[in-house]
């Protein structure tokens, strides 16, 4: 009997595999580098690495932007659930259920007033873990919230993109919160009061196509994708072979789409900057 490879070896692989299934490590999606949650935590899930900008849970998100971490999250009207009996290898409720355990939110939306370089603030942010961010009744109702509680407290209103679309589990009625949202910022343009729109990884779909691309100033996280449709529909589409980098952050800054690409532990000094040109402080 060996005693090393019979005893020694075991115990310390059974420890190893405890500690990785503690969930101390992510994996850069990028470089493959591992990082230690805890570091990566404070680097705002930004690799130390390579710089790639790993998706940031909303929480953490509303933390690194308001002055000292401090807000109050708005409270938004309760909707009808499945509102067409939606089902296809599930049941549409049984999904949101589901999602609303895992996450403990009603939906893909927080809506948060505090304040940011001492500016008051609106601030709703779309959570893709929630579905991948899709866009039904209830975020297009927190876009509209957000937009008339900025009306109503004469702050600027700045929203988060993290979505994959229109979400199809909704029909006709998530298509119609392009709309809504759409006729919400331009109520809020025509007043006067400074909308920004801040685009993350990924924006697309009708999220991108209607709020997300509406702000007075538009900025985007390095190395987001954003756009419509995907890249492979496009090119099943067109028959042509798309440039390299098409639909990323630094693609869309060149060509007009996207006026600032801006790295994560930046954005929040980015948008005082920004804040207080508009408000002329």
């Amino acid at each position: 009997m060996n005693w090393i490879s019979d005893f020694v070896r075991p115990k310390i692989k059974k420890a190893s595999t405890k500690e990785l299934s503690d969930n101390l490590w992510t994996k850069c999606p990028e470089c493959g580098q591992m990082l230690f949650n805890k570091e990566l935590e404070k680097d705002f899930y930004v690799c130390s690495f390579c710089g790639h900008h790993l998706r940031l849970p909303v929480l953490n998100r509303l933390q690194m932007l308001f002055d000292d971490g401090k807000y109050r999250a708005l409270s938004l009207p309760k909707l009808q659930d499945d509102p067409l009996n939606f089902k296809d290898t599930k049941k549409y409720t049984d999904r949101l259920r589901s999602y609303r355990k895992l996450s403990g939110r009603d939906d893909a939306i927080v809506v948060a007033y505090g304040e940011i370089g001492g500016i008051k603030v609106v601030v709703a942010i779309l959570d893709f873990s929630f579905m991948g961010g899709s866009m039904g009744t209830a975020v297009g109702e927190g876009i509209v919230r957000g937009a008339e509680f900025a009306l109503k407290t004469k702050s600027p209103f700045i929203a988060i993109a993290a979505s994959g679309g229109a979400r199809m589990q909704e029909g006709i009625l998530s298509l119609m919160q392009m709309a809504r949202t759409t006729a919400a910022i331009n109520q809020l343009k025509e007043k006067g009061f400074p909308y920004i729109s801040v685009m993350t990884d990924p924006t697309t779909g009708g999220v991108s196509a209607s709020f997300a691309m509406l702000g007075d100033i538009n900025i985007a996280e390095k190395g987001s994708v954003i756009g419509f449709a995907g890249a492979r529909v496009i090119e099943q589409t067109i028959r042509e072979q798309l440039p390299e980098g098409f639909q990323k952050a630094e693609y869309l800054q060149a060509h007009g789409m996207v006026d600032i690409v801006v790295n994560r532990t930046e954005l929040r000094d980015k948008l005082i900057k920004i804040l207080k040109l508009l408000l002329n402080r």
